[in-house]
């Protein structure tokens, strides 16, 4: 055996690209939904066992984020959209990606149990296992409604934090859930359609590659037309007050103007294909809202998505915040 044979390659990763392993865009939107759902929930928790709360959402997020890149470096490889993340890139062996991960999960797991309740720890361990084990490696290739069946991972946060709180889980936590559930196939469709070439490229079935751009409109359009009336039932149901009402209802009225807009438009047509502009150069996912002019439509939806979820959500931690008087339309 020679002294080079002997002698383990040295890795190059740095803290930061530990820190992208975590995925803090998509971290960051967990996070605020999570903190919502242990904000709105009856009661009250203390402000420690609050944070701490929070932060497990947050580590266990950012495990489940790591252990879907160790999992799919080869694949991200392929996209131009995803290439330049940490284990893609190289910059980060997978075996040291998947350890990080999976003690992350089980730190944030078990801190969370010993610290609220085990039923929010629960939920939070079926969080990652359904987004690094049944998303990433048995649907995601396998069916053009992986993001659709998938999308339950990212909607659990809301649950897990309300659980957190109170111990329980009513329907009002399940109702957080379906918003962010039925926002994820028009949000993540409309990013697809102007990404289909790399998912094409990688073999990733997403439904502009399996079933053609113009279908994928029309489920976009299908899919918000029963997403913006859940994303207003809060306010109908007592959850949300009449700052919820005015933000769910004017943003969703915008939301389903630019869904409109998308379906009659030709976004993911094989003219505008071609992905995003600095894609070929960046390889980041900074380049997600550099598109050619014909795919604006599907990159405008996509980025009002993020502001109207988000949106939604503020409104209900500001009135949980200040005690703004809910309402109900129902009894």
């Amino acid at each position: 055996m020679t002294q080079n044979e002997a002698t383990p390659a040295l890795t190059t990763a740095q803290p930061e690209d530990y820190f992208q392993l975590l995925k803090p865009r998509v971290m960051s939107l967990v996070v605020f939904t999570g903190a919502t759902g242990l904000v709105v929930a009856p009661g009250s928790i203390n402000p420690f066992v609050a944070a701490i709360a929070i932060l497990c959402i947050a580590v266990g997020a950012g495990a489940a984020g790591a252990l879907n890149m160790a999992i799919e470096g080869e694949t991200d490889a392929l996209m131009r959209r995803t290439r330049g993340r940490p284990v893609a890139a190289g910059r980060v062996n997978k075996n040291d990606a998947m350890a990080f991960g999976a003690v992350l999960s089980l730190f944030s797991v078990m801190l969370l149990g010993m610290n609220t309740n085990w039923l929010a720890a629960g939920l939070l361990a079926l969080t990652i296992v359904y987004y690094a084990g049944f998303y990433t490696v048995m649907l995601k290739r396998r069916t053009p409604q992986n993001i659709v069946i998938g999308g339950a991972a990212g909607a659990l946060p809301p649950v897990i934090g309300w659980a957190a709180a109170t111990g329980s889980a009513p329907w009002q936590a399940w109702l957080l859930f379906l918003i962010i559930f039925l926002w994820t196939p028009p949000h993540s469709w409309a990013l697809a359609l102007y990404s289909a070439g790399d998912y094409a490229k990688a073999g990733i079935p997403m439904m502009p590659v399996a079933r053609g751009a113009k279908s994928t409109r029309l489920q976009i359009l299908i899919y918000s037309l029963v997403f913006v009336p859940v994303a207003i039932a809060p306010a109908v149901v007592g959850l949300g007050g009449w700052l919820y009402l005015a933000v769910s209802v004017l943003g969703g009225l915008g939301f389903l103007g630019l869904a409109y807009r998308l379906f009659r438009s030709r976004a993911g047509d094989p003219v505008g294909t071609e992905g995003p502009d600095k894609a070929d150069t960046v390889g980041r996912e900074a380049a997600l809202y550099d598109v050619k002019a014909e795919a604006k439509p599907a990159r405008n939806l996509f980025a009002f998505s993020i502001v109207y979820l988000m949106s939604l959500f503020a409104a209900l931690l500001i009135e949980a915040l200040t005690g703004a008087a809910s309402i109900s339309l129902i009894g």
